[in-house]
């Protein structure tokens, strides 16, 4: 009996002296998860795609007084408009939020115009761009899935000219030539999907002053004129990217 009492009292004591002792312990410490930090779009990888849209060329004539000759006259000047389509592969990469890339496009073009000859007003002077092509370098900036770029680099132009009867249309004598020149340019992308965007661009090529001989139909040379030329484009572009994955930052 009396060891029976002796441990009970035991108990009763090591139950008081259990909240003092804890009280004396150290506060327990919580770590945080770390903060989740919304995906990042990553722009960099391969790409490929489809453009459509508008093209308008400016045209000026001047002719001169024969093969290899000096300036005779001005014929006048005209637009050339009509709708552009065609595609881009290209390649890009990301280093924070800037964005470089390079890419070629080319594309088919039915732009055509004409002006009646200020110097022979019986000649109407035509001309249609049948195709072009852009080989550029891109500098841009990433707002996550938004991108803002600029592009520059080189053009070529597929180009027809002829000179027609202006009473008749009958075609008199033509010309053409692949025409090479500078581009630049501006584009707003928006990525839909990790690896789908679409966007919306504005070129503008510079294409010079060229001496073109015109022939007739018989091959016999007819005359000689300095055209100059620049073009503007606006397109919708789509673009399917491999090679940058969205990724997940903490």
């Amino acid at each position: 009996m009396k060891k029976f009492l002796l441990g009970m009292l035991g108990l009763v004591g090591l139950g008081m002296a259990a909240p003092a002792v804890a009280a004396d312990l150290p506060a327990r410490t919580y770590t945080k998860a770390p903060a989740y930090i919304a995906a990042v779009y990553d722009w960099s990888g391969f790409y490929i795609g489809a453009n459509g849209g508008w093209g308008t060329s400016r045209k000026c004539w001047d002719t001169n007084t024969g093969l290899g000759g000096t300036f005779l006259a001005t014929e006048g000047c005209h637009d050339a408009s009509g709708a552009v389509a065609g595609g881009q592969l290209g390649y890009r990469w990301q280093t924070g939020a800037w964005v470089f890339g390079v890419e070629g496009q080319g594309d088919w073009a039915d732009l055509g115009g004409s002006n009646v000859s200020l110097f022979t007003p019986t000649t109407t002077d035509r001309s249609k761009i049948n195709a072009f092509g852009l080989m550029t370098g891109q500098v841009g900036y990433a707002w996550n899935n938004a991108l803002l770029y600029v592009k520059g680099g080189a053009a070529v132009t597929g180009d027809k000219f002829a000179g027609l009867t202006t009473a008749t249309g009958a075609t008199i004598d033509t010309a053409k030539e692949l025409r090479w020149g500078g581009t630049a340019g501006v584009g707003l992308e928006y990525g839909f999907t990790p690896s789908w965007s679409a966007a919306l661009e504005y070129d503008h090529l510079f294409m010079g002053t060229r001496t073109d001989d015109f022939r007739a139909p018989t091959a016999a040379f007819t005359r000689e004129d300095r055209i100059r030329q620049d073009m503007d484009t606006v397109t919708a572009r789509i673009n399917y990217r491999w090679g940058g994955p969205v990724i997940s930052k903490y």
